[in-house]
């Protein structure tokens, strides 16, 4: 995205007047993208039922866009500044719609909740008064031949601005964020600190760097409500602040491949279970499949695959599901999509023991089938 394409975003303003229904943010984003207000109002409602999104995003929303015509620069944010932030608000919601798929531990609860805090303090504390204030119009001045100075005159006299009330122009030096370089620099402080602490033994999370990144970030735009400006920081922060979310997803899918190729039934494992990775489970070989009747096996994986392979001679009866994007094939019968489900028996002729499998994940393959004979 363009720095242009972000200043677009930046002027974007809620609506008011009649048609304004709760605070103006459909209207005002349906107008910027040129549809009917009333779709977005539809999107948000339905996006509420999905991991929050909606309530996400229209209520940063509500807090980052000014209204129609107001002199407030909600949070101080310039308008390059307020198109990064909402850029940041999409990922944030987009995080939330993912975790109504995968699951309410995908998403990093606890940093959208330090963020929420960090924003609703800067807002209702420090951002009361924070408004264009409108100057007044300089007093007229006309030239007096007399002092060779300016004085005051009378409404209707031709007058000239005396070059005492110009504004001077301002000073380049003085545009960039005062806290930025002392921020960075405060922030790879901590970060060697950590690594120091990481290479002495001690047990350091690897979401533990870009979470010190985040808080400091944070802690410098508090300060800078009262001294400097914000300027990069926000969008170092919204970085930082992904990674973090990364960071935190990737530990929990830490896991590992799992075989098991038992010889007796006694040696079937009643579960298995792995964050990452392929569980494979190969019954063939198993010399008392009488012992296995009436026996369940629960296998279940975050993201990877599922395999079981079956002998001859062994009912099974298959309760398989994947809550996100995957495939199913149970004996043949294969489905695909997302949030599938499948219940089948598989008969292994009269009088055959009969084995329960419970089989799922949240993103992957879950796959049973019978020995192949050549």
């Amino acid at each position: 995205m363009t720095r242009e394409e972000l200043k677009d975003l930046g002027r974007i303003s809620r609506t008011t007047g009649p048609d304004r229904k709760v605070a103006g943010v459909a209207g005002g984003l349906a107008r910027h993208v040129d549809v009917d207000p009333v779709i977005l109002r539809v999107a948000f409602v339905v996006l509420v039922f999905f991991g929050g999104a909606g309530v996400i995003a229209y209520g940063l929303c509500w807090l980052l866009l000014p209204e129609d015509g107001s002199l407030r620069r909600p949070l101080g944010l310039d308008d390059r500044n307020r198109g990064i932030a909402l850029v940041g608000v999409g990922i944030l919601s987009g995080l939330a719609l993912l975790s109504d798929t995968f699951g309410n531990d995908f998403f990093p609860w606890p940093v959208a909740i330090v963020i929420g805090l960090v924003v609703f303090f800067v807002v209702g504390v420090l951002d009361r008064d924070r408004r264009v204030k409108p100057t007044a119009p300089p007093v007229p001045h006309a030239l007096d031949p007399a002092t060779g100075g300016y004085s005051p005159v009378a409404p209707g006299t031709p007058t000239v601005t005396p070059p005492s009330y110009r504004p001077p122009p301002r000073n380049p030096r003085r545009r960039g964020p005062i806290l930025f370089w002392f921020t960075m620099a405060l922030a790879a402080l901590g970060i060697g600190v950590l690594g120091i602490v990481d290479l002495a033994g001690a047990p350091v999370a690897d979401a533990a760097y870009p979470a010190l990144v985040v808080g400091v970030c944070g802690a410098m735009l508090v300060l800078g409500a009262f001294y400097g400006r914000a300027g990069g920081l926000i969008f170092v922060g919204l970085v930082a602040a992904l990674v973090l979310s990364l960071a935190t997803v990737s530990e929990r899918f830490d896991g590992e491949d799992i075989t098991r190729h038992p010889l007796t039934a006694a040696e079937v494992p009643s579960s298995l279970d792995t964050s990452a990775g392929e569980i494979l489970l190969d019954l063939t070989d198993v010399s008392d499949l009488a012992a296995l009747d009436g026996k369940k096996v629960d296998l279940h994986a975050d993201v990877g695959r599922i395999v079981v392979i079956v002998p001859h001679g062994l009912s099974v009866e298959v309760d398989a599901a994947v809550d996100g994007p995957g495939h199913l094939e149970l004996f043949g019968d294969e489905r695909g999509g997302i949030g599938i489900d499948d219940e089948v028996r598989h008969d292994g002729g009269f009088g055959a023991p009969e084995l329960f499998v419970d089989a799922g994940l949240s993103v992957g393959e879950i796959k049973i089938y019978e020995e192949h004979v050549s």
